[in-house]
């Protein structure tokens, strides 16, 4: 039997992994340099935490989501996205009395049952960050201009920063009618879905990638026109503190968010190095979730970044393979007795090591050592016991060197540049 890999998921293997510890090891540094905290959210929730917060007639609730019921009867969910499960740990455990503000990030899964694709997975990986406690259109600005940092610390050429203004509770329904009155007259170029919710959710049209619906809403009348004061004076906030901080950004004023929860200020980091799916990261204020949750009136803003895209626009060829630095050759039985209390001590010292476990010849030992790309190869035989020494040989400059046994880990500490533990 041949038991691959589920369509839609991959595996992350050796070779790949080390861009994404490098990802996230570079956005980790940044986002708690911003004063962020992780926190480590469950996989799976109350169906109803998303059928809420992201709304019943999106994409996400009505077809995509992994939907389990329990012995009880109550349903539940596989996270689709993570500012949910975010929000609803922040009300549980009534995180808004502890400050002001709180800011968290998350790293890890989410799941999402569509049609696989180039850059489009079942299980996919993001990192996130929220922020909620405070309405301003300057920590707006902050928090895109982390994300810039982010995106800069790790040398990605291409992107472009969108942004627009959804408006609030006030503002957004004298736009929907005049969407929903344009796309009466448009209503045979909409596509199946876009038809169907055109009524419920007509700022959804505007998303759809179908090029008919791309046609049909090409002249549609557009957010900021719509935008009442408060909310006017909040996004032309948001974009000169951008330029202020000299973060490069357009304004899109088509550009919508697929979860309904957002308002105001929402973005999208595009590359031009992507195919159909080019979004990098997206997200955007949520200022009524948390109170739709059940939890005090709190506003917030937050991002998520796709772990996959952004990966593939990482150049691969400054990352190595978790090699071993060391291999260690051994020559006769008396010489495979002692190798491994060395391997061990090697390790301790925090420096990487293989050898030979099957009893191969010299010139094996050698072929697996240039396999294993090691960078020094240490060779033990009945001489160099004798002498209390071990012959090293540099794999690289082709150079050989005998070594003191007793100096031996501070030798390839020095070379290796690993700090003394």
């Amino acid at each position: 039997m041949n038991i691959q890999a589920i369509k839609g998921v991959k595996d992350i293997l050796p070779g790949e992994i080390e861009v994404w510890q490098y990802i996230e090891d570079k956005a980790k540094n940044i986002l708690e340099t911003y004063g962020f905290s992780e926190i480590r959210v469950p996989i799976f929730e109350y169906t109803e935490l998303f059928s809420r917060s992201i709304g019943e007639t999106t994409d996400i609730v009505e077809k995509e989501m992994y939907t389990f019921e329990e012995s009880a009867g109550k349903k539940i969910t596989l996270r689709p996205e993570g500012t949910a499960p975010v929000v609803r740990a922040y009300i549980e455990h009534q995180l808004y009395n502890k400050s002001h503000i709180t800011k968290l990030y998350y790293l890890g899964p989410m799941f999402r049952h569509e049609r696989p694709q180039a850059g489009r997975y079942r299980q996919f990986y993001q990192i996130g960050a929220e922020a909620l406690g405070i309405d301003s259109p300057v920590l707006d600005a902050e928090v895109l201009s982390m994300l810039d940092n982010i995106i800069k610390e790790l040398d990605i050429q291409g992107l472009d920063l969108q942004i627009n203004s959804l408006g609030c509770k006030d503002c957004r329904p004298g736009y929907r009618e005049a969407l929903k009155g344009f796309l009466k007259d448009k209503f045979p170029m909409l596509c199946e879905n876009c038809q169907s919710r055109m009524e419920r959710n007509p700022l959804r049209v505007l998303d759809c990638k179908s090029r008919t619906c791309k046609e049909a809403v090409a002249n549609a009348p557009i957010i900021p026109d719509y935008l009442c004061g408060h909310c006017k004076e909040h996004f032309d906030k948001v974009k000169e503190t951008l330029k202020t901080l000299k973060v490069s950004f357009s304004t899109n004023p088509r550009l919508v968010r697929g979860l309904d929860y957002y308002t105001k200020t929402t973005f999208e980091l595009v590359s031009t190095n992507l195919g159909a799916q080019n979004t990098v990261a997206a997200g955007g204020r949520y200022d009524g979730l948390v109170e739709e949750l059940g939890g005090p009136k709190t506003p917030g803003i937050g991002f998520a970044i796709g772990m996959e895209r952004l990966a593939s626009l990482i150049k691969k060829d400054k990352f190595r393979t978790n090699i071993p630095y060391i291999f260690i050759a051994t020559i006769g039985d008396e010489a495979k007795g002692i190798v491994i209390p060395i391997i061990d001590g090697l390790r301790k010292k925090g420096i990487k090591v293989e050898t030979d476990y099957e009893g191969l010849s010299l010139k094996s030992q050698m072929r697996k050592a240039d396999k294993f790309q090691a960078r020094y190869v240490l060779i033990i035989g009945e001489d160099e016991i004798k002498k209390g020494s071990v012959l090293l040989r540099d794999m690289e400059k082709k150079t050989q060197e005998e070594i003191d046994i007793n100096n031996l880990t501070e030798v390839l500490a020095a070379k290796l540049m690993i700090p003394a533990k």
